[in-house]
């Protein structure tokens, strides 16, 4: 279990994707780990162990929401990333802040469901394939009450009984078809399907109610006709098979369950709702979502269409540049929210240079992976790769410090007349190979570092 990895595991782990920032990582692997501790300590005391939520500082682009991102996915663990300017205090125009734990109430469902439909996956495919053969077989058939009134009532029109010889030839039949099925010989044929329509929702405070559950189920399904090929029809069939053996409702105990016990929220750009102490306009409002805050991350209990979900033992990761504020101007009460603090430092050339060759999404693979599809394969020499740091790194000096994101605009000016001019049919392929010189020329000397010279009195 992915719950079970020590804090050195899961450095290990974070440092496959993301260069440096070691005191951020040890932060949230002790988290992580304190989860798993908490679990496995007698129940009594388990309710008095709150996690110790996490404030990381820092720039822009360092890898703060990397670092959360890819905890949720290490974990399997419900999570959600917010931006803190799309709220608003109650009462003005926005978001209310509690709609945060019903989209990671949400997020937690189709996790579990997804696990769900794994698990029954093989019988469902057992299903779908005998109920795609018996459309091949016999045509799909639809109800032929007359009536609603007809179908409510159980009221079917009596259909005339097939004789025996008629029986045997179409179950021969169905069976050779289901042999040409599974043998995929017949996956490019065309036929009709009837296939099941969502029921329409409402909006409700935030969240999202259908009409078919307010009814109860009472009226028959919606449904229509699709004209598919086979191998699509394949896929819709095992996902409504699938969709029929699962429980529904253990579903949404587990999914609540695992909201409460492991969810991740993650909110970003706090610092844009820090205002100055005793000042009036906006920094009110700022204010107020911060007090609306408080409440979930103190932990409160969040009305959601799958139940009451406690927010108690949830994570909390804010981050947030602090330019212009700082964490002092953030109110006290949710200052002490967040106990523990990590500074995630800037950029260097170093790092810029590893976030290039170490990750296993680094940009070079990524851009390679992407121009091989055209035939077109780029070979970094390591002099490009100091080049392309030198660039990334003066133009962050030069210009506003955006972290790693300035490497994704100096490869795509590195290589924008290859991207252009790859993809023709009659162009071979080829090997380009990328050094310094082939870098110094295409930045057009932006890897240089600025002339402070003029800036001196």
């Amino acid at each position: 279990m992915s719950q079970q990895l020590t804090p050195r595991q899961i450095v290990h782990e974070l440092d496959r994707f993301i260069v440096g920032q070691d005191d951020a990582k040890k932060a949230v692997a002790i988290a992580l780990r304190n989860r798993y501790r908490r679990s496995r300590v007698d129940e009594a005391l388990r309710e008095e162990i709150i996690p110790k939520n996490i404030l990381m500082i820092g720039p822009t682009g360092v890898g703060k929401t990397e670092i959360a991102r890819r905890l949720a996915k290490l974990v399997n663990a419900p999570f959600i990333k917010v931006e803190a300017t799309k709220f608003t205090e109650v009462g003005y125009v926005g978001r209310d802040v509690e709609s945060i734990i019903r989209d990671l109430t949400e997020n937690a469902v189709r996790l579990v469901r997804k696990e769900h439909e794994e698990r029954v996956m093989p019988r469902a495919r057992v299903l779908a394939e005998e109920r795609l053969s018996e459309i091949l077989t016999n045509g799909n058939k639809k109800n032929t009450a007359s009536n609603p009134l007809d179908f409510l009532l159980g009221r079917q029109k009596e259909q005339q009984a097939p004789t025996s010889e008629e029986t045997t030839a179409l179950a021969k039949k169905k069976e050779d078809i289901r042999q040409q099925l599974m043998r995929g010989e017949i996956e490019d044929m065309e036929l009709e399907i009837e296939v099941e329509e969502e029921a329409p929702t409402l909006e409700v405070g935030g969240s999202s109610i259908s009409l078919g559950d307010m009814m109860g189920n009472m009226m028959p399904k919606r449904t229509r006709m699709r004209h598919v090929k086979v191998k699509e029809a394949r896929k819709i069939l095992i996902d409504e098979e699938a969709a029929k053996l699962i429980d529904n409702d253990a579903v949404q105990e587990e999914a609540v369950n695992r909201t409460e016990q492991n969810g991740i929220v993650f909110i970003d750009e706090i610092d844009k709702i820090a205002g100055n102490k005793g000042s009036q306009g906006p920094d009110v409002s700022r204010e107020g979502v911060q007090r609306d805050i408080l409440p979930i991350v103190e932990g409160c209990t969040v009305n959601t269409k799958y139940g009451a979900v406690k927010t108690d033992f949830m994570l909390f990761i804010a981050a947030g540049a602090f330019h212009v504020s700082k964490v002092t101007d953030l109110i006290p009460e949710l200052q002490g929210r967040f106990p523990v603090h990590v500074q995630l430092k800037s950029l260097t050339r170093e790092d810029f240079r590893q976030i290039l060759t170490v990750p296993e999404n680094a940009l070079t693979k990524q851009y390679r992976a992407l121009l091989e599809v055209d035939r077109v394969l780029l070979r970094f020499e390591d002099s490009a790769i100091d080049a392309i740091a030198e660039a990334a790194c003066n133009a962050n000096d030069n210009a506003e410090d955006i972290g790693a994101r300035r490497l994704h605009a100096v490869f795509e000016q590195l290589l924008e007349d290859v991207s252009f001019n790859a993809g023709d049919e009659n162009m071979p392929p080829f090997e380009l190979v990328i050094d310094a010189d082939y870098v110094n020329q295409h930045l057009k000397g932006e890897n240089k570092p600025a002339d402070i010279k003029k800036y001196i009195l």
